[in-house]
């Protein structure tokens, strides 16, 4: 089951001093640097979301409940410290972005197979792998799921493709984009709306 959390919108490409990036084919050298780098930053990433408290079961069903706001004040938190870091590397040429296209109609089937998996289990993916890794033996349910789906997808991919995807495609179009306003316009609108709203969250939470 693929998911808003564990499937960014935007892939970051590192650049190395006058390099033109392409896609390294499997078996180049950049490969492994690449499987590396995904495995440091795999272990950070479940590191600091068991240590924000987002890999416990009661935490994230506080959240359906209305009566624990810890996962949205990661995730606002994430977002903001995530846009001005990708936006501040990209105007120094140090990254480049693929943004993924957006489908509409697979979006929103997407979005509601992710939020009934998360309901039902109360995990997602990426927070099942880390409760998993401090013990939560339920969550292995959902790593089950989560491989079988994984594979179910990866077999039905191209039907997916010639079908649901082609329903509602817009490209590869941005938030900013869509809006029709110049990124620097948007970001200082929703940066400062986005801390304004956390601290609402820190306020007036229960």
């Amino acid at each position: 089951m693929t998911t808003p959390e564990n499937v960014p919108p935007v892939l970051i490409i590192p650049l190395r001093a006058g390099e033109q990036q392409d896609m390294e084919a499997p078996g180049k050298p950049d490969s492994a640097r690449q499987l590396v780098l995904a495995l440091v930053f795999g272990i950070a990433f479940g590191f600091l979301l068991q240590k924000g408290g987002v890999a416990r079961y009661e935490v994230l069903m506080g959240q359906f409940f209305l009566t624990d706001f810890t996962v949205i004040k990661v995730m606002l938190t994430a977002i903001i410290v995530g846009m001005l870091g990708i936006f501040s590397l990209r105007a120094l040429g140090l990254v480049e972005l693929h943004v993924k296209p957006t489908h509409y109609a697979a979006n929103i089937v997407g979005g509601l197979l992710f939020g009934v998996g998360l309901g039902l289990l109360g995990y997602c993916p990426g927070t099942g792998v880390a409760a998993l890794g401090q013990g939560n033996c339920d969550a292995i349910a959902g790593i089950i799921g989560l491989m079988a789906g994984s594979y179910l997808y990866a077999e039905t991919s191209g039907y997916v493709a010639s079908t649901i995807q082609k329903i509602g495609s817009r490209g590869e179009i941005t938030l900013p984009e869509l809006l029709g306003i110049r990124l620097s316009i948007f970001l200082a609108a929703f940066v400062p709306a986005l801390v304004l709203a956390l601290f609402a969250l820190a306020r007036l939470a229960p």
